[in-house]
């Protein structure tokens, strides 16, 4: 789409006014760009996506580096799931309409929208810059770019696609589209959710081995790496799986892994990267070892912070043991995943995303058993056949809400609550390998820190319709009772009642399920209160007898359409 630019938004800081992305001579840095990774000409892969980074955006460029939307014809071909366009506005939020053609001579119509680049959401972002450029100099001011997708009709060839027109849209700029392609052939195994970014280390000439439990096995496998909320690229030396015999200890030589043909990677702020497929056979419900390893010094890692997992690392300077299949070089002890966020197998009929907090992240359940409710749940799909035996894949986030933000989006933080549910619906849903159906159940954070039941039901409204344009079936748990622990007063439990009213109501039509985890564990002499039995003895979590109630009262029809 080259050919179309007509703007310039990427200045040398030796030529600061030398681009005038917005009107009035401001632009992004282009020295600021390569430190993030972003270097001229490279593919990102953004929420599965793969966007190349205009060529021209380049220091001491002179040709545009992006196109003002005006309905301009994009010829882009395939088939997939969804369009993904790198954007910004200028002047504030930017939105317009445009149209999808197809190669049948038929054609639907999207809605693009594209945040403010000085004052859009930080939870959202692509990549954030810690400058911005202009006539007068360079200022210290972030700057931030958004990686958009919306849906397309799967399983159609798309011919090009024309680029909004509005009157709304005139300050929506696109650096780069594309077609996000289905993941056909491979099902969701394993994946976690990166919660924060929090310091580190520095970690430094150091191996990781990550310990992760499968859902669906296959005889191919490969993994999913994400450098998310970063400010700077990380470097991959090499990586491996393997089966856990005990411990850091593999079950036979760790395979190799490799990423578009070699042994190791860079993954830009902001990116991610799948590694290619190798043969090897994955289990079902069984635990491997993702062994990484970081040559240079880390500091700061995008991180699922609440693993109920022990996994292991190696000591500063030890070099790389991504092939050792003894864990002797394994003398630290992780709980924390870091950058490791997917494990995709072979095959297989697709996958279900449990989105959702704690309860779902498997808080206080037995460290290194898999006993959160998902784990069990995919247990149960493996031993019938009324139903595909679905992958499930955890997205639940300890202290995540539904409406608002806890972790920010940027900057290196203490708070690994992760952004809310509908900020992280489209990295931690609709990006899934082979998802079919998101089974939501998420709230309670959200009414123990104020939200109202009208905030909260209007969330998981807008979260439901978004996932049905990407024709995904949408389940819906409603809320367990908390009475006891120090927040869950009378008027959380009020507001409570309110919103599970509306979820077993069907959320007005919206919904396609209902799981009432609420009557599966709440007293029934005291319904305000998780049922001793069931209680992991701080009145919200459930302990392992809780989450198995919860898990065996699923009817797994619900989870198909």
């Amino acid at each position: 789409m080259e050919r179309l630019f007509d703007n310039r938004a990427v200045s040398d800081d030796a030529d600061p006014g030398g681009a005038d992305f917005d009107g009035t001579g401001d632009s992004l840095s282009a020295q600021d760009l390569r430190a993030a990774g972003w270097t001229p000409g490279r593919t990102l892969t953004i929420d599965s996506a793969r966007l190349t980074w205009p060529r021209a955006a380049r220091p001491g460029g002179a040709r545009p580096d992006n196109v003002r939307a005006d309905g301009q014809a994009v010829l882009l071909r395939g088939r997939g799931d969804a369009l993904s366009f790198l954007v910004a506005g200028t002047g504030g939020e930017a939105s317009g309409t445009g149209t999808v053609r197809y190669r049948d001579g038929s054609s639907s119509t999207y809605t693009l929208t594209a945040p403010d680049w000085r004052s859009g959401p930080t939870a959202t972002r692509a990549v954030a810059l810690p400058h911005i450029n202009s006539g007068a100099g360079q200022r210290v001011e972030t700057a931030r770019l958004y990686a958009v997708t919306v849906p397309v009709e799967r399983g159609r060839d798309i011919a090009s696609v024309v680029l909004p027109r509005d009157p709304d849209a005139a300050d929506l700029h696109v650096f780069a589209a594309s077609v996000r392609r289905a993941a056909d052939g491979w099902t969701g195994s394993w994946a976690a959710s990166t919660s924060g970014y929090p310091a580190v280390g520095p970690w430094s000439d150091q191996t990781l081995r990550l310990v992760v439990h499968t859902s669906a096995g296959g005889p191919t496998a490969r993994i999913r790496l994400a450098n998310t909320f970063a400010a700077a690229p990380v470097r991959i030396g090499r990586a491996s799986v393997s089966v856990q015999a005990e411990g850091a200890a593999a079950d036979g030589d760790p395979v190799p892994l490799t990423f578009g043909g070699r042994d190791g990677t860079e993954i830009p702020a902001g990116a991610q990267e799948f590694s290619d497929p190798v043969g090897f056979d994955v289990p079902p419900d069984a635990n491997l070892l993702v062994s990484i390893h970081l040559p240079d010094a880390v500091r700061a890692v995008p991180v699922h912070s609440q693993a109920t997992q022990r996994s292991y690392l190696s000591p500063p300077g030890s070099g790389d043991h991504t092939a050792d299949a003894d864990g002797g070089a394994y003398t630290g002890t992780l709980t924390t995943w870091p950058f490791l966020t997917g494990v995709d197998v072979g095959g297989g009929p697709g996958s279900v995303v449990t989105l959702g907090d704690s309860i779902t992240d498997g808080t206080k359940s037995t460290a290194d058993a898999n006993r959160r409710w998902p784990d069990v749940l995919a247990r149960r799909l493996r031993e019938q056949s009324e139903v595909p035996a679905y992958g499930v894949l955890n997205q639940g986030i300890s202290a995540n809400r539904v409406v608002t933000d806890r972790y920010p989006g940027e900057g290196v933080s203490t708070d690994t609550g992760g952004v809310s549910a509908q900020h992280r619906l489209e990295r931690d849903v609709f990006a899934q390998t082979g998802v079919r159906t998101v089974v939501v159940f998420e709230g309670v954070n959200d009414l123990r820190w104020g939200a109202s039941a009208e905030e909260l039901t209007a969330g998981l409204h807008a979260i439901a319709r978004r996932a049905h344009e990407r024709g995904l079936r949408v389940v819906v748990a409603t809320i367990a009772p908390c009475e006891g622990e120090s927040l869950c007063t009378a008027d959380v439990d009020a507001r409570r009642s309110a919103v599970n009213a509306f979820i077993r109501g069907g959320g007005a039509g919206e919904f396609d399920a209902v799981l009432d985890f609420d009557a599966v564990v709440r007293d029934p002499l005291r319904p305000q209160r998780i049922l001793p039995a069931y209680d992991s003895g701080d009145h919200l979590h459930p302990g392992d007898a809780g989450l198995r109630a919860m898990a065996d009262s699923i009817d797994l029809r619900r989870l198909v359409g």
